[in-house]
């Protein structure tokens, strides 16, 4: 059953276990020309299969090395395959397709593969991967990635997943990465531009030569907010942290498995919070993940609180003080949106950021701060590179409280008026 907030994405008939996509781009022409190759399950016995992709055409299709026949519409390669599938059969798909990558116009705007002056960047969430490959758009069928991007001499390559080799060939470069951890579609990408790369702590940050210094001074605190964020919530569980800044603006930054970028304009000090948002984001979203969309406070409203965590270690206005600013101003909004099932409209709302961030703050008030402390490590731990939901995080924390909570969410997660933030434990 496909997500009910993307219900024209995906196929649950099958789970995709690996993505192998060789790419070859040609950065003047905004032209794509690739392979790739899906290695799946059958989850029910299958004659036919969909495959989501968008503004590329498919040119051949094979299963298990066998052509099968296809057609494509707007959104869909719909696969025959050239003999059954039975349910728990793996089988291998392989789709060669080409064509000018676009984003996609969705309910939250343009979004997938999009070109840029000098370049292309992908922020593909929540359905934007259709754009440059071939996938099963679903945010409950994660997989692994291998990644090979051909470019023209004279660009970098920054993708999902760690690098394993630069290959030049002739005028062009491959550069080619690997995630063995479970990544969702969504997350996967790619970013190719006149990028200088540079090790910062234990990351790694690829901005233009002309934004070099102002990149090095907005990213300064990159090893301390992954320092602090590893105290409050465990080890750091990626493969990779590479940060990406583009020559040009952008309206939002956003992160990616391993990796954020983020836009010439949010190099000003006043956006130092969206880059403590972002890596939190490798905690929260693409370690620990949600299965649905409904879920997605437990991704924004952490991402959200990590910056108070943030602020609150550097210097800056502490975690009581900021939630104090946000439940002021989130009760004063019109209550028309249920945080823990905000619908596909709303559910990038800030508002379910904010008043998520508020539930986590309630919550360690209503527990106290030890238990809190240990729930949100057990939380990272238990949950590491795993699919989550609202009941899962809800059972956890009545295990630290030793007491039910179900009236207590019911209020934070479910009910539209902002309830007043409880007394300290």
């Amino acid at each position: 059953m496909s997500d009910a907030y993307t219900p024209s994405s995906g196929d649950a008939s099958y789970d995709v276990e690996s993505y192998d996509l060789d790419l070859r781009y040609a950065v003047r022409t905004n032209h794509l020309e690739a392979r790739a190759t899906l290695n799946a399950v059958a989850v029910t016995d299958l004659g036919a299969f969909s495959l989501d992709l968008i503004g590329l055409r498919a040119t051949r299709v094979t299963v298990d090395g066998v052509p099968a026949k296809f057609r494509q519409g707007p959104r869909h390669l719909r696969v025959s395959v050239p003999h059954p599938v039975a349910a728990g059969e793996r089988f291998s798909t392989e789709v060669r397709y080409a064509g000018r990558p676009s984003p996609r116009r969705s309910t939250w705007g343009q979004i997938g593969w999009e070109e840029l002056e000098e370049g292309a960047l992908v922020a593909s969430q929540p359905v934007g991967a259709p754009t440059w490959f071939p996938c099963n758009d679903r945010p409950d069928n994660r997989a692994r990635f291998t990644v090979a991007v051909t470019a023209d001499a004279g660009y970098t390559v920054a993708a999902t997943g760690r690098r394993v080799s630069v290959t030049k060939q002739g005028r062009s470069t491959r550069w080619e990465f690997r995630s063995d951890v479970p990544t969702a579609t969504y997350l996967a990408a790619v970013h190719i531009g006149p990028y200088r790369e540079k090790s910062l702590g234990p990351a790694t940050v690829f901005t233009p030569g002309a934004l070099a210094v102002r990149a090095r001074r907005a990213l300064a605190d990159v090893p301390r907010m992954i320092a602090c964020f590893e105290e409050t919530f465990g080890t750091y569980p990626q493969e990779a942290c590479t940060l990406v800044v583009t020559p040009d603006d952008l309206e939002i930054p956003l992160e990616a498995q391993g990796l954020a970028v983020f836009g010439a304009n949010h190099l000003e000090p006043e956006y130092e919070r969206l880059i403590a948002h972002e890596l939190a984001h490798q905690w929260f979203g693409n370690s620990v993940g949600i299965g649905a969309w409904r879920d997605i406070w437990l991704n924004e409203g952490f991402a959200c609180y990590a910056e108070w965590v943030w602020s609150e270690a550097s210097g800056g206005p502490t975690i009581e003080d900021l939630a104090a600013t946000a439940h002021s101003r989130v009760r004063d909004l019109r209550a028309d949106i249920v945080i823990g099932d905000p619908g596909a409209r709303d559910m990038f709302n800030d508002r379910v950021y904010k008043r998520g961030a508020l539930t986590l703050l309630a919550v360690r008030r209503t527990i106290g701060a030890e238990a809190f402390a240990q729930l949100l490590t057990a939380w990272t731990g238990r949950h590491r590179h795993a699919l989550v939901s609202t009941d899962d995080f809800i059972a956890l924390a009545e295990s630290f409280a030793g007491r039910p909570m179900a009236a207590f969410f019911d209020e934070w997660l479910y009910a539209r008026e902002l309830p007043p933030l409880p007394a300290d434990a």
